[in-house]
């Protein structure tokens, strides 16, 4: 395996991975929807200035925009201001570990509503998942439950958008990558701006603080602007199989930036409960892993 894939497979994790440091320091002076609007407003001018210097066709009459407003929704704006919430409750370790279990709610939406053909390895790898879920909770006979119930039900929630999402992502076959990050970044700037702006006070001063201004960098020229080009050089240069291993390190990488960054602890359950359903995500994508289950 050439070296440079590996370096960009690592890169990504870390990217992806540090998104959770740079939103749970974020909320720190912004709402959850004004996060998902900055992101996606810096994401959409780095996304628009790669295409600018590739010379990469807009061709905005192409997109059909309201199954892209719809798309974008689900699977960005929407998802990206529950894990900001959830994570004022929640690590951001954990919060993490939670969004690894997307790719199986993603087969899960799709045997319910999309008509997804499913095998026996999938369901063993959710029954796995499922009990390192139970482990990460720390679900025993004294403790009901010891994470906070509101945290993990948004964090839950984000991820079914992200299944939802992924689903409704494949109706754009006919559009260049390049346009579809170009519409999604658009319309979830445009929701999540009405939000943030109806709902939140957004602080224009902490905005000018040079520690906010890098991490809102970060999260959106790097989170999801950069990233998505190193996912795809990856899906080019490599194959989508090796791609979606990125999926498998961004939490350990979230993990290692909350502890180091943040002096977040890590407890047995955390990283008992990350084996146990990082092995069941791999056991149930083994035979469908997919390019859109690589992409947060």
């Amino acid at each position: 395996m050439p070296r440079l894939l590996v370096t960009a497979l690592i890169v990504l994790s870390l990217i992806w991975g540090g998104s959770f440091f740079f939103i749970k320091q974020l909320l720190e002076d912004f709402g959850p929807w004004t996060i998902a609007f900055l992101r996606s407003s810096f994401g959409l001018v780095t996304i628009v200035i790669i295409m600018l210097i590739l010379r990469k066709p807009f061709e905005l009459k192409r997109i059909p925009w309201i199954p892209m407003a719809v798309m974008a929704l689900v699977n960005t704006a929407i998802p990206w201001a529950l894990i900001g919430l959830s994570e004022t409750r929640l690590t951001s370790g954990m919060a993490s570990i939670l969004n690894a279990t997307t790719p199986l709610w993603t087969i899960v939406v799709g045997t319910l509503f999309f008509k997804a053909v499913t095998n026996r390895m999938q369901w063993i790898g959710m029954g796995v998942a499922f009990v390192g879920l139970l482990v990460l909770l720390g679900i025993n006979p004294v403790s009901i439950i010891s994470v906070d119930l509101f945290g993990f039900v948004c964090m839950i929630t984000a991820t079914l958008c992200y299944a939802f999402g992924s689903q409704l992502s494949r109706r754009f076959k006919e559009l260049s990558m390049y346009q579809i990050t170009f519409g999604t970044l658009l319309c979830a700037m445009l929701g999540s701006g009405g939000m943030a702006f109806s709902v939140e006070q957004v602080s224009w001063s902490h905005l000018a603080s040079s520690s906010n201004m890098a991490m809102i960098i970060g999260l959106g020229v790097f989170g999801s602007g950069i990233a998505y080009i190193l996912f795809y050089y990856m899906v080019q240069k490599g194959s989508p199989e090796f791609a979606t291993m990125v999926t498998y390190l961004v939490p350990a990488s979230a993990i290692i930036w909350g502890s180091t960054l943040l002096n977040e602890q890590i407890h047995w359950n955390l990283l008992l409960g990350l084996v146990f359903i990082l092995g069941g995500v791999f056991l149930a994508n083994r035979k469908r892993r997919s390019v859109e289950g690589g992409i947060k």
